[in-house]
């Protein structure tokens, strides 16, 4: 086992097992930590990704988690460790990105270590330290005005010192050109000077496979789904390597489909809108969910005679501007009641016969997979970059899943990611 990874979020995992499969590394995702490691050391597998639900837990909550997969992963055998989180940097002021990456750090007994948040795939660029959505910054985005993360500023040093007291630089683009072995000589120079994190500009793929070069002799990085192609390079050049393919085959599937979208991210809400179109659609009032009505037998049961036509959409996604003005006369526990009751949903639907699920939202994600009583995924095809289809371990029949984070995919995602089902 040579990767072992962290992931803050459900849709993050598979984000990341996704890239990684890409690049031909036998990978395993697996939900929250396993009790043991048997299951996974005989798949074969060369990495293995533990998806956690740690994004917007409280601080604690999230270091504790993420140390005991730490502990796991050095259990059984991993070599390099990989703290993975959303390419638009998605944490509060307080953490978990900072203080996850102290304690991870701490646990190894390292000093130093990349920031490297890039993806350009997804339009993911870092540029002089600030975070692009495209040729926008961060904080012009919608993320801005995001309900759980709001991000308010694009400067990737200065949201990192908000969150850790450990010092913080900056590898510009200008060093990242130049390739690894400079890369490399200015980690050393910010190590010596006593900088425990430093960002690293990416603007493409080729910057990533340069970083990821610079990083080889690091146990830990911690970055978006990105770094993985640079990454892998450094293993194959082992002299025991690494082999291509799935460590599992693919199972054919069947059954109905559903749609259920939580994320209110402004890809999301576009999905949702393109797919209302098409689809027979049930919004989740949240405003009913808190009232205490029962939401989840009123969807099911519209949704009971449409299943055998094609796909449905379920979605509680409403735009980040009404989520932001309702959040005041709101309980603050509404978003875990939303995400119980599409969790609900979900679990409903499979019952009722859906055997192939599109799920919005990595809060959302986390909540269906744990209701369902997923406990790992085989990564299948790509539906769009960072989305792979995922078959479930540990249901009792397996299904076609689809975990995508909310920022991710085309307008047209839902209605065209049936295509890449095997």
């Amino acid at each position: 086992m040579l990767l072992g990874c962290i992931a803050d979020d459900f849709t993050g995992g598979t984000d990341l097992a996704s890239a990684l499969v890409a690049q031909g590394i036998r990978t395993v995702q697996v939900i929250g930590v396993p009790e043991t490691g048997e299951e996974v050391v005989r798949s074969g597998a060369e990495a293995v990704v533990i998806a956690l639900k740690t994004r917007t837990a409280p601080v604690a909550d999230a270091v504790e988690q993420s140390l005991t997969a730490l502990r796991w992963l050095r259990e059984i055998g991993c070599e390099r460790y990989y703290f993975k989180y959303c390419s638009t940097f998605d944490s509060t002021p307080a953490g978990n990105i900072g203080p996850v990456a102290d304690a991870l750090m701490d646990a190894l007994g390292m000093d130093f270590t990349v920031i490297c948040p890039a993806l350009p795939a997804n339009g993911r660029t870092v540029r002089d330290g600030r975070l692009f959505v495209g040729d926008a910054p961060l904080n012009e985005t919608s993320m801005r005005q995001h309900p759980l993360t709001p991000m308010d500023d694009a400067n990737v040093v200065r949201l990192m010192r908000r969150q850790t007291a450990s010092p913080v630089g900056l590898v510009g683009h200008g060093t990242v050109a130049q390739g690894p072995e400079r890369i490399r000589a200015e980690f050393d120079a910010l190590r010596s000077a006593g900088i425990r994190f430093a960002v690293v500009d990416a603007t493409d793929d080729h910057d990533l496979l340069a970083i990821g070069r610079a990083c080889a002799d690091l146990p830990l990085v911690t970055a978006s789904s990105g770094l993985a192609i640079g990454l892998t390079e450094t293993p194959r050049a082992r002299p025991h390597g690494l082999t291509d393919g799935d460590p599992h085959a693919p199972v054919p599937f069947g059954g109905a489909r559903a749609v259920i979208a939580g994320s209110c991210s402004a890809a999301t809400n576009a999905q949702v809108e393109a797919a209302r179109a098409v689809y027979p659609t049930f919004p989740v009032d949240p405003c009913a969910v808190v009232r205490g009505e029962d939401v989840v037998t009123a969807a099911l049961r519209w949704a009971r005679p449409l299943l055998a036509d094609g796909p449905v959409l379920l979605h509680a996604t409403q735009p980040a501007r009404n989520v932001t003005a309702a959040k005041s006369r709101l309980p603050d526990d509404t978003a875990s009641r939303i995400e119980d009751t599409l969790a609900s949903i979900a679990r409903g639907l499979v019952d009722m016969g859906v055997g192939r699920l599109i799920v919005a939202g990595g809060e959302t994600s986390g909540a269906v997979v744990g209701s369902l009583g997923v406990t790992g995924l085989v990564i299948g095809p790509e539906i769009s970059p960072g989305v792979p289809w995922t078959w479930t371990l540990g249901t009792p029949r397996p299904l076609a899943l689809a975990l995508k984070s909310g920022n991710f995919g085309s307008r047209d995602f839902f209605l065209d990611a049936w295509e890449r089902l095997p």
